[in-house]
């Protein structure tokens, strides 16, 4: 599946898409995989039972599943990243999730690098404006723009919602495009975006495949920092083994890069781990 033109200038705009119905004929074959993989580490973080008190996240997610992994070859998610960065794009990581309760307005690295990074996000559960979709705030990924510039002052100053302080309204009011979703949906969206949501419940079951543009070989020090970005959930390697072991060549286009440049996560999360009681959740 490739991107109409119309869809690319559409993206470029607003920076992001919808894709309904994309995996709908998968919908209930991942949900059972998402549930098998997590029941194999105890059910919710770091191998403990989900307390749908705290988010549960597992990073890298997918990589534990030969059938998740799969995913980065479908045509549904590879033609879509291949069009908007390129044949040669790096898969970054991704993540599983049971969310608990709300999520700020926020980017998932507002211009970390120079480099375009996306976001695939499939929701398991039937999630509206009220219940704890994905809002997103069209056009607040363009780097160079005072309006997305401002709005990353405004909202990104700490982990606490700042949009009441600084906007005088609440997180659910700022003005955004709410994407609401079923069981097979997909969303995509530059990382750069800010979005949000609002109103969920305690155990919002969602995942996300993380890709990036390639790096150039003047920049590997930089990929290293953001393989390094890995340390914090306490992954030794930028990707899990079944991610590795089923993969063909065309799928080693897309890791064979960062696989080359992970040899210094052992020694980082030999370090995280004195220093952390648990890895991150989110």
């Amino acid at each position: 599946m490739g991107l109409s033109e119309q869809q690319v200038r559409f993206f470029e705009t607003f920076g992001y898409l919808s894709f309904p119905g994309a995996f709908a004929d998968e919908a209930e074959a991942i949900s059972e995989e998402f549930e098998r993989v997590w029941a194999e580490r105890g059910g919710g973080h770091e191998g403990r039972a989900h307390d749908h008190k705290q988010r549960s996240a597992f990073v890298p997610f997918i990589d534990q599943s030969e059938y998740l992994s799969r995913l980065i070859d479908d045509p549904r998610i590879n033609g879509v990243a291949a069009a908007l960065l390129g044949d040669d794009y790096n898969y970054e990581t991704s993540d599983g999730n049971f969310y608990v309760g709300d999520t700020r307005w926020h980017s998932d690295g507002f211009a970390r690098t120079k480099y375009r990074f996306l976001k695939f996000a499939f929701y398991l559960d039937p999630v509206t404006a009220e219940s704890g979709c994905l809002r997103v705030i069209p056009g607040s990924h363009h780097r160079r723009d005072g309006y997305a510039n401002e709005l990353h002052r405004l909202m990104s100053t700490s982990r606490v919602d700042q949009t009441e302080s600084a906007l005088g309204v609440p997180g659910p009011e700022v003005p955004a495009v709410a994407l609401e979703t079923r069981p097979g949906d997909l969303i995509m969206f530059n990382q750069d975006l800010k979005h949000a949501s609002y109103g969920g419940g305690t155990r919002r079951r969602m995942f996300t495949i993380n890709v990036s543009e390639r790096f150039d070989d003047e920049d590997l020090d930089t990929l290293r920092n953001d393989v390094a970005s890995l340390v914090r959930f306490w992954a030794e390697s930028a990707y899990g083994d079944a991610m590795v072991r089923t993969a063909g060549p065309e799928r080693m286009v897309h890791l064979e890069q960062r696989i080359a440049n992970d040899d210094h996560l052992p020694g980082l999360v030999a370090k995280a781990r004195e220093e952390m009681s648990e890895p991150a959740r989110g």
